[in-house]
């Protein structure tokens, strides 16, 4: 069983940074054009365009969230969205109470790990991260065996 299990790992992995990337792109895309709602707290409108922190967290959210979908430079946009959600959670929610059942921070809270665990596991089966390095691989394999001529 345990051997399946580790097989399957890297497309788990994937599905999880698919739906991760997907749900974290939503928020960016609701509030930066007023689907799916909106943003927060303005009946289906948008965040003005530059004010600080909401407009730069929405564009986070949105470019983050769409590279960590198709799993294109993962790390890094993780890093970033994992960052921003910190942010968001101490700066936001900590000073209304402490435990995020209680401040409404459960959401940042969970974005902000779930990005950092792909941090340090990357993209997973199913990235584009996966695609190039495949390529580069190949690349550099073919030039390998290539003599060298002085």
């Amino acid at each position: 069983m345990t051997a399946r299990l580790n097989q399957a790992q890297p497309y788990a992995l994937g599905l999880f940074r698919i739906v991760v990337g997907l749900l974290f792109a939503c928020h960016g895309a609701a509030s930066l054009f007023g689907v799916l709602g909106g943003a927060a707290g303005t009946n289906g409108g948008t965040v003005p365009t530059g004010t600080w922190p909401f407009w730069y967290a929405a564009v986070i959210q949105l470019v983050a969230g769409v590279l960590t979908l198709v799993g294109l430079g993962t790390r890094g946009a993780a890093f970033i969205a994992s960052g921003s959600m910190a942010y968001a959670y101490f700066d936001v929610h900590q000073s209304n109470a402490l435990w995020p059942i209680q401040n409404g921070g459960e959401l940042p809270v969970l974005f902000c790990w779930a990005f950092l665990l792909l941090v340090f596991t990357g993209s997973g089966a199913l990235g584009l991260d996966r695609l190039f390095a495949s390529r580069s691989a190949a690349g550099e394999k073919k030039r390998a065996s290539e003599p060298v001529v002085a």
